[in-house]
């Protein structure tokens, strides 16, 4: 049975859906409750529609103490260096509504950032091509004297079939992998999987990652498509919270992520 997230009422502790895997071996959604960290990681994964919410980036950084925020969407040609406190790793180059990654540099230092393309669906090929579906950074986290892999992503529209966005999903954390092996892993980005998750975290399972979804829905924009477009997948993270953010111009929501190192 899935089971919602919710707030605690008396302290501001936030739920969120994380799909796993219990002791039997059946596939189930489990709530989980963000606990006191001492270097948690917070990361907004935001679709932009056509670059329209690009207005809103400033106030989201500032408003939600971010360390790293990932764009879909945006308009390649016209990001800021500096959005707030955070700066500008690298977008991505062959499409001009693309993906960007921009992360706090007194915190952060971008060790190597790449931009991938990923296996193409019927829409790519006949309507508007998206060449880059994936953009990593590697991080060292000055604070914690670590590194980690920080990714933002942006599977096939619906147009396409689930087994074409599960190919991308998989091909996205090999290549994610090549940007460092032995680190942590964390890609949020707009999935486009509303549908039929649990097989999709048996899926991401193989590959040694986990899969969370936000504590409520991500996507307004049609009746019969309101369900998790935007969400994560992780390893060697603790994922203490995800949570869908109040909408603004664009038909996606952002989602607001919170992750600890788990050592």
């Amino acid at each position: 049975m899935v089971r919602r997230g919710a707030r605690a009422a008396r302290r501001r502790t936030h739920h969120h859906l994380q799909v796993g895997r219990p002791a039997e071996g059946r596939i189930c959604f489990r709530s989980s409750i963000a606990a006191q960290r001492t270097v948690p990681i917070r990361v907004i994964s935001y679709n932009l529609r056509k670059n329209n919410a690009s207005n809103e980036l400033t106030a989201l950084a500032d408003g939600f103490e971010l360390d790293v925020l990932c764009l879909q969407e945006c308009d390649t040609a016209a990001l800021p260096a500096e959005v707030g406190p955070l700066h500008l790793a690298d977008s991505t180059k062959r499409n001009r509504l693309g993906l960007a990654i921009y992360y706090r540099r007194d915190r952060f230092t971008a060790v190597k950032t790449e931009s991938f393309a990923l296996k193409k669906s019927l829409h790519d090929h006949i309507l508007t091509p998206a060449h880059e579906r994936l953009i990593g950074t590697r991080l060292r986290d000055i604070e914690a004297d670590r590194e980690l892999v920080v990714a933002s992503f942006h599977a096939a529209p619906l147009t396409a079939r689930n087994s074409l966005r599960r190919h991308q999903i998989s091909a996205a954390h090999a290549e994610l992998r090549g940007l460092g092996a032995d680190l942590p892993q964390l890609m949020v980005g707009d999935y486009n999987y509303p549908f039929f998750t649990t097989r999709l975290n048996s899926h991401v399972q193989e590959s040694g990652y986990d899969l969370s979804l936000s504590d409520r829905t991500t996507y307004t924009r049609y009746k019969f498509f309101k369900g998790h477009f935007d969400f994560v997948t992780s390893a060697d993270l603790s994922i203490t919270s995800v949570e869908t953010l109040p909408s603004g111009k664009s038909d996606h929501m952002p989602i607001l992520v919170s992750a600890d190192y788990l050592d």
